[in-house]
C-alpha cells in the first residue's frame, strides 16, 4: 500500500475567471439547466414536518447519495460547504413518517397501481409484514413470528437454494460485513451486492491488470493534473459535487476530455450552486468530446496505442514512458505485436472515430506529464466490460500515469455504500480482505471459528434465473433474501424477472420503503422487514467512498420508526434462530464490535476500529495505490494485456442502443423531465441524420424493437454519435437481453441493437406481420 498520506482539502481561488463562463446572462436564464434554488426550496417543503432532523442529517451525517464522501457539509477534497440536489432528493427517505395503516393494508392490486416513486412517497415501512400466496393484503406480524417463519424455511432448505442480496441504499460496512459472515455461517455462498450491476468489471480488471480493486488515486489528484478523461461517465449528473472539483481543476489549467456517444450537456456546461461565480455565469467543463460508438472504446484505445507505437518508431520516448514500462510492467512485447497487427479500417469502423481523431487524443496524452482516467457504467455495463477497463489500465501504464500525484485510474462510484460491499465479503467471489481462494478461506475460517462452504456461489442474476429451474434441481432458488433493491427496475427483461420473483417460495424484503418488486407474489409467502437508515443505526456506521476514504456517520437524534431495526442486528437474529447452538460465533453486541472485527478480517481496514465520532475518517491504502509504480501483484508489476476487438457488428438498418440516467438516483426517479436536455423519460435520443433517414421529426412517435422486446417513445433530436441511440433506464430495459453476462465479472449486458421506426409505420407493419404469421400458423396446422 502507499506510504503518502492525503494532504487534506484545498482552497478554491477567490477571483473569478470569465474565460470559463458559459454566458454573461446571470443564472443561465433561458438555458436548459437544473433549477437548483427551486429544487432546494421544494426539498425544504417536503421535509417541513421534520426540518430539524433533516438539518442534523445534512450537517452531521455522511451523505447517503453518491460515493464522493461528503461528511456533514465537508469533504477531503475542497474546503467549504458541499451540498447537491441528489443528496437533497434522497433526504426524504430518512425523514418521512410511517405508511398509514389504511394505505398499507389495502388490496394489493390498489398498491400495484402505483409506480415506485408513488410507493416511495407513501412513507416508511412501519412493522414486519406477511402476505401468503393468494392473500389480497399484507398482514401485520410480530418480529418473532416473521423471523421464526424465515428461519424455519431456511432449516428446511438446502443452502444452495438460498440467495442473499444487498443493495447500496445507505447500507454501511457493518451491515455488509455481518451479512457476509451470517450467509457463510448458514452455509450460503449465494450472496451478492449492487456493484454486480455497476462496477464489478472495474474491480475484476484492476485486479488482473494492477493487483488493486479500487481507485488508485484521490479526487484531489484531478486538481492540477494535465488531463482528466471521463470515459462513459456523467459525473455532473450522477455525482454533482464533483463539478466543484472540475471547476478547481480548470482553474489550475487541467484539460478535461469526455469520451461518450452522446455529448452530455451537463459535462459541457454546469452552473455550480455553491460557487458564486459559477452559479451566476456557469462553467465550461470539458474541453473536447470524442463521440465513440457504443461498445467502440476498446477499438478507440487500441487506436491510441497503435498511434503511440508509430510515434515511438519515429522518435523513441515520444509517446510511451519507457522508464516506467521497463521498471514496472510486463507484457509490452505481446501488447505491441497485437496492436501493430490491427487494421486501421477495422479500428475506425468499430470505434466510430477517424484515425486522425484517435491520433489527436493519443498526442494529447503523449504531451501530458500527468493524467487521471475516470470511468463509470459507460465502460462497465458491457459483455466485455472487464476488457474495457484493462484497456484503460494499459493506457495508464504506458504513460506512467500511476502511483504518483495527479495520476491514476478511478472507477467513480454512484452510491455511498457500494465500494465497501466486496471489501466486506458480500460477494460470491470475495471474502473480507481477499478473494475466494484457499489462503483467504483458511485465514477467515480461523478468525470466524467455523468452516466456510466450499462451493462457488452464484451472481445475483444467475440466482434469480435459478428460480425458473425445475423443482427437483439442486440449485433451484427457493429463498431470496434481499436488503433493498428492485430487480424489476434494474435488470434486463423485466417480465422475465417478474416470473422469477414469483417462482421463489419465500422472498424477504428488508427495506425502509416499498417498491414494485415488494408487491410481486411468491409461491408461498412474502415477508417484509422494516430496516433502519444509516442515521438511525445504534453506534453509528461507516461507508467507503470512491477514493477509499472510510467515513464514520454517527447515530443522529430524531424521530424513529418504532419497529425498524438495525440491519446488522436482523442478520444476527436470523443466525440465532437458524443455528441457535452455534449462534455465539456471529453474535455481535454492538456496531463497535463489528468494526473491531473488520479491522482483523480486512487488514486494509485497520483503523476502522478507531472511528467513533462525527468527522472521523481514514483513507485505506494511502493517497495512491501502486505508489512509485509498485503494484500489489506477485512480482510487483502491472500486466499489459492484449485486448481483442469485441464483436459489435449490427445488421443493416439497425442501431446501437444504450441506456442513460436522467433526474434520478440509481433506479429512484425524481422527475419525468431530464433537467439537462429537457428530454422526457420515454424520449429516444437520436442524431438528426438518423432521424432524417427514417423520415422522423423531433417529437414524432417512434418504436424501437428487437427480438427481446418493444419500446414506444418519442424522438428527441440530440448530438449523439450517428447510428447510436439512447433511452432512459430503467424504462428501456425491456429491449435488453436476459442472461447475457460479462464472463469475468458477471455484469449484465446493458447495450443492444434495435430497429427504429416511426410509430405509424411500425403499427401498420405490425398488422401485416401478424397476418403473415397467421398464414404460417395455418400452413403448419394443415401440414
Amino acid at each position: 500500500m502507499g506510504k503518502t498520506k492525503h494532504d487534506g482539502p484545498q482552497k478554491l481561488p477567490f477571483a473569478p475567471d470569465p474565460r470559463l463562463w458559459v454566458s454573461p446572462v446571470p443564472f443561465g436564464l433561458g438555458k436548459v439547466k437544473p433549477a437548483h434554488i427551486r429544487e432546494t426550496l421544494k426539498v425544504a417543503w417536503d421535509n417541513r414536518d421534520n426540518l430539524g432532523y433533516a438539518a442534523r442529517i445534512l450537517t452531521q451525517g455522511v451523505c447517503d447519495g453518491c460515493a464522493l464522501g461528503v461528511a456533514g457539509l465537508k469533504d477531503r477534497t475542497l474546503a467549504g460547504p458541499h451540498l447537491c440536489t441528489t443528496r437533497l432528493n434522497v433526504l426524504r427517505l430518512n425523514t418521512m413518517p410511517a405508511i398509514q395503516p389504511d394505505v398499507l393494508h389495502q388490496d394489493i392490486d390498489e398498491l400495484r397501481k402505483l409506480d415506485s416513486a408513488e410507493l416511495r412517497r407513501l412513507g416508511r415501512i412501519p412493522y414486519p409484514l406477511l402476505r401468503r400466496k393468494g392473500e389480497r393484503t399484507f398482514s401485520r406480524v410480530s418480529w418473532d413470528e416473521a423471523m421464526d417463519r424465515i428461519a424455519a424455511k431456511m432449516k428446511r432448505t438446502h443452502p444452495k437454494q438460498t440467495a442473499f442480496f444487498l443493495t447500496a441504499r445507505g447500507i454501511t460496512n457493518e451491515v455488509y460485513y455481518t451479512a457476509a459472515k451470517v450467509a457463510r455461517f448458514l452455509g450460503v455462498n449465494n450472496i451478492d451486492n449492487a456493484s454486480r450491476i455497476c462496477h464489478s468489471p472495474s474491480k475484476t480488471a484492476l485486479k488482473r491488470s494492477l493487483g488493486i480493486g479500487a481507485s488508485s488515486c484521490s479526487y484531489s489528484d484531478w486538481i492540477g493534473s494535465d488531463v482528466v478523461v471521463f470515459w462513459g461517465s456523467v459525473a455532473a449528473n450522477n455525482q454533482p459535487v464533483s463539478t466543484k472539483y472540475l471547476y478547481a481543476a480548470k482553474r489550475q489549467g487541467t484539460k478535461i476530455v469526455m469520451i461518450n456517444p452522446y455529448r452530455e450537456p451537463s459535462m459541457e456546461k454546469y452552473w455550480i450552486p455553491s460557487i458564486p461565480e459559477s452559479a451566476l455565469f456557469g462553467t465550461k467543463l470539458v474541453d473536447d468530446v470524442y463521440q465513440v460508438n457504443i461498445g467502440g472504446d476498446i477499438a478507440f484505445m487500441n487506436g491510441v496505442m497503435k498511434t503511440w507505437f508509430e510515434m515511438e518508431a519515429e522518435r523513441p520516448g515520444s509517446a510511451v514512458d519507457r522508464a516506467f514500462v521497463e521498471a514496472h510492467t510486463t507484457g509490452l512485447e505481446a501488447l505491441q505485436a497485437h496492436v501493430k497487427a490491427l487494421d486501421w479500417s477495422a479500428l475506425e469502423a468499430s470505434a466510430g472515430m477517424t484515425r486522425s481523431r484517435m491520433r489527436e487524443f493519443a498526442e494529447l496524452l503523449a504531451r501530458s506529464r500527468s493524467g487521471v482516467f475516470v470511468w463509470s457504467m459507460g465502460l462497465t455495463q458491457h459483455r466485455f466490460g472487464t476488457d474495457n477497463i484493462s484497456q484503460v489500465a494499459n493506457l495508464a501504464m504506458l504513460r506512467g500515469f500511476l502511483g504518483r500525484k495527479h495520476c491514476g485510474v478511478m472507477p467513480i462510484r454512484g452510491h455511498s455504500g457500494v465500494q465497501g460491499s466486496g471489501e466486506m465479503g458480500a460477494d460470491p467471489f470475495s471474502l473480507p480482505g481477499g478473494e475466494w481462494d484457499p489462503a483467504t478461506i483458511e485465514r477467515i475460517e480461523k478468525l470466524w471459528g467455523f468452516r466456510l462452504p466450499r462451493w462457488q456461489g452464484d451472481i445475483v442474476g444467475v440466482s434469480l434465473e435459478n428460480a425458473a429451474l425445475p423443482d427437483d434441481d439442486a440449485r433451484k432458488l427457493r429463498i431470496f433474501y434481499t436488503s433493498g433493491g428492485n430487480f424489476l427496475e434494474t435488470m434486463p427483461d423485466p417480465d422475465f424477472v417478474r416470473r422469477c420473483l414469483e417462482n421463489v417460495d419465500l422472498r424477504v424484503h428488508q427495506d425502509i420503503i416499498l417498491n414494485t418488486s415488494t408487491l410481486v407474489d411468491a409461491r408461498e409467502e412474502v415477508i417484509v422487514l422494516p430496516a433502519m437508515t444509516r442515521y438511525e443505526q445504534p453506534g453509528g456506521g461507516t461507508s467507503t467512498s470512491t477514493e477509499r476514504m472510510v467515513y464514520f456517520s454517527p447515530e443522529i437524534e430524531g424521530p424513529r420508526i418504532e419497529e425498524a431495526r438495525a440491519e446488522w442486528r436482523i442478520y444476527v437474529d436470523l443466525a440465532r434462530r437458524v443455528k441457535p447452538e452455534e449462534a455465539e460465533r456471529v453474535a455481535f453486541a454492538s456496531a463497535e464490535a463489528i468494526r473491531a472485527e473488520i479491522a482483523l478480517a480486512n487488514p486494509s481496514y485497520d483503523g476502522i476500529q478507531h472511528l467513533r465520532r462525527k468527522g472521523d475518517v481514514f483513507q485505506w491504502g494511502g493517497a495512491w495505490l501502486c505508489e512509485d509504480g509498485v503494484c500489489p501483484t506477485a512480482d510487483g508489476r502491472g500486466r499489459l494485456l492484449p485486448i481483442a476487438l469485441p464483436e459489435t457488428r449490427r445488421e443493416e438498418g439497425r442501431y446501437f442502443l444504450t441506456t442513460r440516467r436522467g433526474k434520478q438516483f440509481n433506479s429512484m426517479i425524481y422527475g419525468e423531465k431530464d433537467p439537462f436536455n429537457a428530454a422526457d423519460r420515454r424520449d429516444v435520443l437520436l442524431h438528426p441524420s438518423d432521424a432524417a433517414a427514417r423520415g422522423i421529426a423531433d417529437g414524432d412517435g417512434v418504436v424501437l424493437h428487437n427480438r427481446y422486446g418493444v419500446f414506444h417513445g418519442r424522438a428527441k433530436l440530440a448530438d449523439t454519435r450517428p447510428g447510436n441511440l439512447a433511452v432512459y433506464w430503467p424504462e428501456g430495459n425491456a429491449l435488453l437481453p436476459k442472461g447475457v453476462y460479462e464472463p469475468h465479472a458477471g455484469i449484465p449486458e446493458y447495450n443492444t441493437t434495435v430497429a427504429l421506426e416511426k410509430a405509424d409505420a411500425y403499427h401498420a407493419g405490425k398488422d401485416m406481420r401478424y397476418a403473415e404469421k397467421r398464414i404460417e400458423d395455418l400452413e403448419t396446422e394443415v401440414s
